[in-house]
């Protein structure tokens, strides 16, 4: 961690100092590289078994370098982290939302230009023996984390100072869950594609409605932000799909605005929300959720609701909670006649504390974890949809991954300022409001940015 280990007290140490004799002389460098190294590597959600493989890899090629995980759960890990830096202990490795990076930009070490490990390679002499060796390899360049990743991690990692500030393992995006008996039963052949009209007209064949119990069979989980997972991220996608920018390059939020390219006055960032809404509009012909309802994970469950939104990390809820439910996964609907997807990226990247005494150490197992071959050992243990490009093709015919990894190109972000829970809660509040007949959706628009703008450094 931030201690740094005894020196030369183990038996490493000994066979440094003793046991090359007059053979090889190491240099100061060399040897300070090789001594014991403890790498503390903190993360919320993966068991340890999704890292197991590749740092015993990483071991064997790297002696006298151990590596420490723990798991932490996503409610505590932020209160954790910053407890630790606190008290000045705390990982050398770390993950971080990536709404997050820009929050924690202080607290992170870059990755730099060449790191620096040692390497036990055998002597050349008649004793064969192993002997460190000092290597300082390229790292990644800005131009390589564009090619092998996602778009979106270029945009979220690589900061004002054109410096690289974490790597991802996987890159989640939002999808369409839906129940495949409820769309037979409706003689819906497949989930809609589009944000259109048909897509309107399946909601109303599968939503059911009983005269004195209200909503018993919903078609789609929209509407509302109390009941269902991740609103703010639909609703946002819902903008950037429309036309409407979040957030502009001088850190405005502007969803509130018609962009300049716009010449009709049409409204793209108001026209997405009450979209969104009116699924929760009693008066409206598409009505099929309110707040009245369960979680739209449980709903869906239950076997209630045809169709809902969701990440690849529900596919395990679902699984367990409704192990025989017959479901199926589509890609994300979008507008129909746009050329260009859009899709709403949430992952994690992994980072090195600028308070590490190894932080070459650090990012080069960083570097080496997120190789091909390693991440996609990590991908098969969590199941999860890939980040890096030429994985893609590897998971696109996954019955259950494929619609995740498929959107993975065309998966934006936006930064949410110094906390995102605040942001989600503006955009909350800003479709309760929404849904409130005393207020003018316009000024709840504007309202709702002038909230979300208050969490932007």
């Amino acid at each position: 961690m931030f201690k740094k280990p005894l020196l030369l007290a183990s038996l490493l140490v000994f066979f440094l100092g003793a046991g090359f004799g007059c053979q090889t002389k190491i240099d100061e460098a060399t040897l300070k590289a090789s001594q014991p190294i403890k790498l503390v590597f903190w993360q919320a959600f993966d068991d340890s078994d999704a890292f197991s493989e590749a740092i015993n890899k990483y071991q064997v090629l790297h002696p006298n370098i151990t590596i420490e995980y723990k798991k932490f759960r996503y409610e505590e890990y932020e209160n954790q982290l910053l407890n630790a830096w606190a008290e000045d202990r705390g990982p050398d490795i770390f993950a971080v939302h990536n709404t997050w990076i820009k929050k924690y930009q202080s607290k992170i070490t870059p990755l730099p230009e060449y790191t620096s490990v040692a390497y036990f390679v055998e002597s050349s002499g008649l004793k064969k023996e192993l002997v460190p060796e000092l290597r300082a390899t390229r790292s990644l360049s800005t131009r390589e984390l564009k090619n092998n990743f996602a778009d979106v991690v270029a945009s979220d990692a690589i900061l004002e100072d054109g410096l690289i500030y974490g790597l991802p393992l996987s890159i989640d995006t939002l999808a369409l869950y839906y129940n495949r008996d409820l769309l037979n039963s409706a003689g819906i052949v497949e989930p809609p594609r589009y944000w259109n009209r048909e897509f309107q007209q399946a909601v109303k064949k599968m939503t059911k409605q009983d005269p004195k119990k209200g909503l018993v069979q919903s078609g789609i989980a929209l509407g509302t932000a109390n009941n269902i997972n991740r609103a703010s991220d639909i609703l946002m996608v819902l903008m950037m799909q429309n036309g409407a920018t979040i957030i502009d390059e001088n850190g405005r939020v502007i969803f509130n605005q018609v962009p300049a390219y716009i010449t009709s006055g049409y409204n793209p960032g108001l026209e997405a929300l009450r979209f969104y809404t009116d699924f929760s509009n009693p008066n409206k012909e598409v009505y099929c959720w309110n707040d009245e309802q369960e979680n739209a994970l449980d709903a869906f469950t239950s076997g209630n609701l045809a169709m809902m939104l969701g990440y690849s990390f529900n596919l395990e809820q679902i699984r367990s909670q409704a192990p025989k439910l017959n479901f199926g996964i589509a890609k994300l609907p979008q507008i129909e006649g746009n050329q260009l997807q859009m899709n709403m990226a949430n992952y994690w990247l992994l980072t090195v504390s600028k308070k590490s005494d190894y932080s070459d150490a650090a990012w080069d197992f960083i570097q080496f974890l997120t190789k091909k071959e390693n991440a996609d050992v990590y991908l098969q243990k969590t199941a999860k949809p890939t980040a890096l490009k030429a994985s893609i093709n590897d998971q696109k015919n996954d019955e259950y991954l494929g619609p995740f990894a498929e959107q993975v190109l065309s998966a934006k972000s936006w930064y949410q300022g110094l906390s995102a829970q605040d942001a989600e809660g503006a955009i909350g509040e800003m479709i309760n409001n929404a849904l409130n007949p005393n207020f003018k959706i316009m000024d709840v628009l504007n309202d709702g940015a002038i909230k979300v703008q208050q969490t932007i450094r």
